[in-house]
């Protein structure tokens, strides 16, 4: 059965879905090009195309250049982020919060209402770090902010904080009402946008020849075998066999039938580097409040995407989000509980105790190969652009995110068709519920 021949309004319910989710991109994209008042965004927009290799290029790129336009949504996603990091993390630790975790959705609304006010919060302290730092900038004898002072600092935190929170509830909206994470989508949105001027940009060295055609070829190669391992990775999944024990209820039989239990090898996704990429954002913000100081400049010289620093670090976060990320998600206990409640059991291990330690131990075993394969995608790419000297940022990690939040969200959009399948072929089909 095809989409075509399913109902009209059922059809049109996925294509509004999915127009829903355009039209807020759309709307996100409009507002990065709309820049803070008393800004010079010609001085500012040169200022980081030459800043276009290191960590403040790479966060420009996924915002998608509002950072570089200083725009109301300069902040884009990052404190959002930054706070579900925080959020998760006290989640742990803290038994008030703990306690809400396990209350269900009345609980897990209560911390998305925290990790709000930690959004704006950071949004406010991000915001005038950068507002600071923007002040004293001047390059190529030109100050960055035309007008200086209280007023202007003033209005940049509260444009800045106000336009991430309205991007969180961009992202909000999408994910409730549209197709795919919101979060996830803006982000790949702001890197996406960047795709033609990364192309237009190669091809003007190359024409200038600045570099040539073995190089171009060999950077299309790296990106082509990202691509395909991410797509190979990403589809992995380690099966494990579950048996339901039979049970007899009145004079029907239930049970006794084999299934599996699906433990993807990448089961944090792209959560980790972006989560990593989030933290290493403050480093710089840091930096940028007295970019004449000595850590200003020893941050601006080593910790920067290529730099044996920055790549140690980097790859660090990533390994350990990765293992924090699933630990939150995949809890071993409550699936073998859940196992053992509703009478399966994995063959040759006994329910219970022993079965959360068996899948505990698979799951290690699949995030460490999941975290190395993270940090290879991330890392590598840039390693190998260092070494033919080539200026070509957007790679391993956008790469990643690119890829894996398509599959997502492809993914999710065929999950929607078919249950829209199963649902026309119930009514139209012979099969009636019963007293009908």
């Amino acid at each position: 059965m095809s989409i075509q021949s399913l109902p009209e309004g059922k059809l049109n319910h996925l294509q509004k879905k999915i127009v829903f989710t355009l039209a807020f991109l759309a709307l996100y994209r409009v507002g990065v090009h709309i820049p803070i008042p008393g800004v010079d965004t010609i001085a500012l927009g040169n200022f980081f195309r030459d800043q276009g290799g290191n960590l403040l290029g790479m966060f420009n790129m996924f915002t998608g250049g509002a950072l570089s336009n200083f725009s109301i949504f300069a902040l884009g996603v990052m404190p959002y982020i930054s706070a579900s990091i925080i959020s998760q993390l006290l989640t742990v630790v803290v038994p008030h919060l703990e306690m809400l975790s396990k209350e269900g959705e009345a609980g897990r609304r209560k911390i998305t209402q925290y990790t709000r006010y930690g959004t704006v919060l950071l949004a406010i302290i991000q915001g005038y770090m950068i507002s600071s730092a923007l002040e004293t900038q001047v390059f190529s004898g030109r100050n960055l902010v035309v007008d200086p002072g209280i007023a202007w600092k003033s209005l940049s935190v509260l444009t800045l904080a106000s336009g991430t929170a309205f991007v969180m509830w961009l992202g909000e909206q999408i994910t409730e009402k549209g197709v795919g994470n919101g979060i996830s989508l803006i982000i790949f949105c702001g890197i996406v946008a960047g795709l033609p001027q990364v192309i237009g940009s190669t091809y003007s060295e190359y024409t200038n020849q600045q570099i040539d055609l073995f190089k171009i070829i060999m950077l299309s190669g790296v990106c082509t075998l990202i691509i395909a391992g991410v797509v190979f990775v990403e589809q992995g999944s380690r099966l494990i066999p579950v048996q339901y024990a039979k049970r007899q209820v009145g004079r029907k039989v239930f049970g006794g039938q084999a299934s599996n239990l699906p433990l993807k090898v990448n089961t944090a996704g792209v959560i980790p580097p972006i989560f990593a990429g989030s933290l290493l954002q403050f480093p710089v913000t840091a930096a940028a409040l007295s970019p004449t100081s000595s850590f200003a400049e020893w941050i601006n010289l080593v910790f920067i995407p290529g730099q044996w620093l920055y790549n140690a670090v980097y790859v660090s976060l990533i390994v350990f989000f990765a293992f924090f990320y699933t630990s939150i998600v995949y809890k071993a206990d409550d699936i073998a509980e859940n196992l053992k409640r509703h009478g399966g059991y994995i063959p040759g291990i006994r329910p219970g105790a022993r079965t959360a330690e068996y899948i505990h131990n698979v799951l290690s075993r699949l995030t460490l190969v999941g975290g190395v394969y993270l940090a290879a995608i991330c890392v590598l790419p840039t390693i190998l652009t260092g070494r033919f000297n080539v200026q070509f940022y957007f790679g391993g990690t956008s790469l990643l995110i690119v890829v894996g939040v398509a599959l997502e969200t492809f993914r999710q959009i065929d999950a929607h068709r078919q249950s829209l399948r199963y649902d026309s072929f119930l009514k139209k089909g012979s099969i009636r519920p019963r007293g009908r």
